[in-house]
Parts: C-alpha cells; sequence; structure tokens
C-alpha cells in the first residue's frame, strides 16, 4: 500500500459550495488508471482546514466507497479528541489507513507529541502514518520522536515533508529494526529520499501526472536509476510551478486548465496570481498535458 505513488488527492467543490461528489469519482478513475498506488483524500491539498466534520468524514465514505485502490484517509488535527474521533470513523468507514498531521498551532513539547499520537494508535484500530511538515505547524518532530513513536504497532510510518534529508536519513538509520515506513511529503524530494531508503511518495503532482509520478517510483524500485534521474529532471520545473502560491492552490488550477474537476478554493485561500498561472501553464504545455 505505501509503496509507490500515493496522490494528496485534490477536494473538488461545486459552484454553490457543496463537495462535488461526481467530480471526486472522476477524478479517482483518472489516478487509478495512471497507475497510483493509493489515494489519500482529507489531507492538506484536499482542503482539510475548511471542510466541516461531516464533510470531512463524507469525502472519507466517498473515497472508500469508490476507490479500487488502498485509500488512506487524512484524519489529523491539532485536537486530539477530534484527530481520534476521525480516525476511528476512518477505520469503521474501510479506509486502509489514516495520516495524521502533527499539532499544530497548539505547539506541544516532545511529551505532547508523543501523548497525541499514542493516544490515538491506542484506541484507534486502524494503520497509522505520521506526518511531519513544519512549514504548516511550526514544530519539527525529531527524529529521536519519531523513533520511539515507531515502535507503537498501529504506528506504520511517517511522511516526512520536513524537507532535511539529514533529519530523514536518521529516522531511516534510527528505525531499521522497526516495522516502519518513511514517505517522502515533498515531490521534488521523491527521489533522494527513495535512495535513503524511502519506499515512495504522497503526492501534489500526481493529481495531474500520475502516470509519469509512478514511472519514477517503478523505474527507481527495477533499478533503472537512469530511468529514474531522467522522469526526475522532466518533472522538476512542474513541481516548482506547483508551489509557486501555497498549496493546494496551483494545483487546482492545473487540475482546472487539463480539463479535471477542480471548482473554486475556500476561503482564505483565493485563486491564484495572474503572473504564477502564466508561470503554471508553460509548464504544464512543457509537461505534456496541455496543448
Amino acid at each position: 500500500m505505501y509503496n509507490g505513488a500515493l496522490v494528496a488527492m485534490i477536494t473538488p467543490f461545486t459552484q454553490d459550495n457543496r463537495i462535488d461528489e461526481d467530480g471526486l469519482r472522476s477524478n479517482i478513475d483518472f489516478l487509478v488508471q495512471g497507475g497510483v498506488s493509493g489515494i489519500v483524500p482529507s489531507g492538506t491539498t484536499g482542503e482539510s482546514a475548511t471542510l466541516t466534520f461531516q464533510e470531512h468524514k463524507d469525502l472519507i465514505d466517498m473515497t472508500v466507497d469508490y476507490s479500487t485502490v488502498p485509500v488512506i484517509a487524512g484524519t489529523g488535527s491539532n485536537n486530539t479528541t477530534e484527530a481520534l474521533e476521525l480516525t476511528k470513523y476512518a477505520a469503521d468507514a474501510g479506509a486502509d489507513a489514516a495520516l495524521l498531521i502533527s499539532p499544530y498551532y497548539n505547539k506541544p513539547n516532545d511529551a505532547g507529541i508523543i501523548k497525541h499520537f499514542t493516544t490515538i494508535a491506542d484506541n484507534a484500530d486502524i494503520p497509522q502514518i505520521l506526518y511531519n511538515v513544519p512549514s504548516r505547524t511550526s514544530i519539527n518532530m525529531k527524529p529521536e520522536i519519531t523513533s520511539q513513536l515507531a515502535k507503537q504497532p498501529n504506528i506504520a510510518g511517517i511522511k516526512e515533508a520536513s524537507g532535511n534529508l539529514d533529519q530523514i536519513s536518521m529516522i531511516i538509520e534510527m528505525t531499521k529494526d522497526e516495522d516502519f515506513v518513511i514517505i517522502s511529503g515533498d515531490d521534488a524530494l521523491t527521489l533522494p529520499i527513495m535512495a535513503l531508503g524511502g519506499v515512495g511518495v504522497i503526492s501534489v503532482a500526481a493529481n495531474i501526472v500520475p502516470d509519469k509520478v509512478s514511472s519514477l517510483i517503478k523505474a527507481f524500485n527495477n533499478g533503472d536509476i537512469n530511468e529514474s534521474q531522467r522522469l526526475h529532471r522532466e518533472l522538476a520545473p512542474f513541481i516548482r510551478s506547483l508551489f509557486l502560491e501555497t498549496n493546494p492552490v496551483p494545483v487546482k488550477k492545473a487540475a482546472q486548465l487539463v480539463g479535471h474537476a477542480a471548482g473554486h478554493l475556500r476561503l482564505p485561500l483565493v485563486p491564484i496570481s495572474p503572473e504564477n498561472e502564466a508561470r503554471l501553464i508553460v509548464e504544464l504545455k512543457a509537461i505534456g498535458v496541455l496543448s
């Protein structure tokens, strides 16, 4: 389930601001046909911060009911009780795993981070992937904390988006004897992280080019380093364009431009600037998905 291209899926909205279920299904069909190994709804790219609690549950249900590949549901929160409730819900809904961001805004100390994750792991019977993204949470999970959490039976891995390859290398070293995987949380670092021992990526770019992201990982796993490097170089400028502004602003515009269900962004996010949209269009054309 974790070895390959997992998609941090966008959430399409209708004009009247509901989750676009038909559009969601169409997007899932496209992703599965592109060869992804799993789908991650209700995460940062899915605008989880502006989904209501009920919408969060509805999105998990819709994805689990329709997807033919494993579903890793985003269930994290800075409220431990809320994160536990969502994680239990995902387990009952039939999700294959849950993705849990470290608590943001509260800024807990190391002991608080450990207590947060172990409380959820002890009380929700579903494999759980930790998510370390300091740029969003303002705290960094140290390798020592991650390695301690890796010993918990329900904690299966971490999505690492610290951007710190030395830290990621340390986590891999410190968890080598555990049943624990490291997944890239940065599209641009997928290949370097896999070279260190990571197993794949939870990808924003795969919303648009699932075939290319999947092919990069397959090439690496098959020992075709030249091909994986070629794909890395091909994808790099496009990946940079997806982060010209706060994710998921550019990727939702990209999805709209190439004809996938996207809809509007929910406030406080607003549409991409004209100059950055122009740069995005250049890269969509260069990658061959827009004429």
